[in-house]
């Protein structure tokens, strides 16, 4: 019998645990020190050139946020300043694992990524049409994003391997029953909703913290594709969302989303019975409702597809006064993943491109770098502190309120957290029969040709969810039930 091999690093380290990032505590942020998780993040934002490791195939469109309902009780961001007022967008819409020929009605989740241009910087919200994710770590997100692309001998995708990763990985039932519904193919871009799907801040001007978050409601209504409908559209018309969200646009049919957030007090997070940092998890609407604060429009096409849609880079860590992130593991590594991805696929210099570019002054000592824009910085000083009264200073009156935090500096295994179930089952039996019918045939059928130790293992899962749920799949696919 061979011995295990130890997993180590391209160095050779051994891995203790490739599993957990270190985070201080169990539900605080991470820390920097975890090479690991940072050499993770940076080598795979490097595995592919030129497009997008993710989200390569998107449509993008230019439009306009307008306040409807006053919330500076909990922000002092300028751009909520008033009702009435409109801040410049760009938002991209995507699928997340094709390439870019792939088709736009594959069974994939959506990318929802949408920049404010305030006068304050420029605001990245960067989500998808589903509240939660399949995976709670960044850790992880390497491993699982190579489930979703091609295997390295074939080069051929494989369900084997995505599901052996989510037979392993029972916190992606959630994000997994949302995925085989029949919300997994939205018909176009314009019939889906969008979330912000992580936990983020709001920050208002007595320095108060509320953890926040976004849902944008389209006003158009939800569409989705059957099945077959969308394999005839995928070797018709596989540019399909591309062409009925330009289409609409032209026409002068600009799609509206209602924009909404949910609010949270940190002693509310403190006392809470689930982490509420959790992205596999969402927020009871009972408890936090819907609180509507304004109207997303879609009222403009880029001019050229590269310059506008192609090149635009999007990112947690684009933030102005008054908004702010969270201790979610998964948006914590994706602060790092966005803004080093952009730095290698599109340059160092990528926020200067018009696309990217803030309409507010930019006064940084960011010098050279491939594709330095302008004066690059001219005669002006490149370092700091300086001597100089006009060169720019921080600003201490910007400074978010501390976070308390608390624990020692480990790598909590984030499945002590065993309730994977609760959130899938409660939406399976919120689904109705026909509903029901449709998820679990969408999962048998995915499921062909997956080995059966992996199918054993998955069922359990489903079954764990609810009877009836495993019940359904396994015999879908033919398995006794003991």
């Amino acid at each position: 019998m061979s011995q295990n091999k130890i997993l180590t690093t391209a160095s050779g380290a051994p891995v203790a645990d490739n599993q957990n990032s270190r985070s201080a505590g169990p539900r605080g942020p991470l820390l920097l020190d975890d090479f690991h998780l940072i050499e993770k993040l940076a080598h795979f934002n490097r595995e592919n050139i030129p497009e997008r490791r993710v989200h390569a195939k998107g449509s993008g469109a230019y439009g306009t946020f307008t306040v409807t309902r006053d919330i500076t009780q909990y922000t002092s961001a300028k751009l909520f300043e008033a009702v009435g007022k409109q801040t410049p967008t760009f938002l991209r819409f995507s699928t997340v694992g094709g390439e870019r020929g792939s088709a736009d009605t594959e069974r994939d989740p959506r990318g929802f990524a949408l920049k404010f241009y305030t006068e304050e910087g420029n605001w990245d919200i960067v989500g998808n049409n589903t509240p939660v994710f399949f995976i709670r770590d960044p850790l992880k997100f390497p491993d699982f994003i190579h489930t979703q692309k091609r295997l390295p001998q074939s080069n051929l995708k494989s369900a084997q391997m995505m599901w052996d990763f989510w037979s392993h990985s029972p916190e992606a039932l959630h994000q997994v029953t949302i995925l085989f519904s029949d919300r997994g193919i939205p018909d176009g871009y314009r019939h889906m909703h969008g979330f912000g799907s992580h936990t983020y801040s709001l920050i208002n001007a007595k320095g108060e913290r509320h953890w926040v978050k976004w849902h944008y409601k389209t006003k158009q209504g939800i569409k989705n594709l059957a099945p077959a409908e969308a394999a005839r559209l995928a070797g018709t018309d596989p540019d399909y969302a591309q062409r009925d969200l330009f289409g609409a646009i032209e026409r002068g049919d600009f799609p509206k989303w209602r924009v909404c957030i949910q609010i949270m007090t940190e002693a509310q997070a403190n006392a809470h019975y689930e982490n509420p940092f959790d992205v596999t998890k969402t927020w009871s609407q009972k408890e936090f409702p819907l609180i509507e604060v304004g109207e997303l429009e879609l009222n403009r096409n880029p001019q050229n597809y590269f310059a506008e849609v192609e090149q635009a880079a999007f990112g947690p860590s684009n933030m102005v006064p008054g908004v702010g992130l969270s201790p979610d593991r998964m948006l914590q590594g994706r602060v790092f993943a966005y803004a080093d991805a952009h730095r290698y696929r599109i340059g160092t210099n990528h926020q200067q491109l018009p696309v990217n570019a803030p309409r507010s002054p930019v006064n940084s000592y960011q010098r050279d770098g491939s594709m330095a824009f302008g004066s690059n910085g001219g005669g002006a000083p490149n370092y700091e502190p300086n001597s100089y009264a006009d060169a720019p200073k921080q600003a201490p009156q910007y400074a978010e309120p501390a976070l308390a935090l608390s624990g020692a500096a480990d790598r909590y295994d984030h499945r002590e957290d065993t309730d994977y179930y609760s959130h899938a089952g409660a939406l399976f039996r919120l689904m109705n029969d026909e509903q029901k019918a449709l998820l679990t045939g969408n999962i048998a059928g995915a499921m062909a040709g997956v080995s059966s130790d992996v199918v054993q293992r998955q069922l359990q899962h489903f079954f764990k969810a609810d009877p009836a749920y495993g019940e359904a799949i396994a015999k879908a696919l033919g398995v006794s039930i003991n």
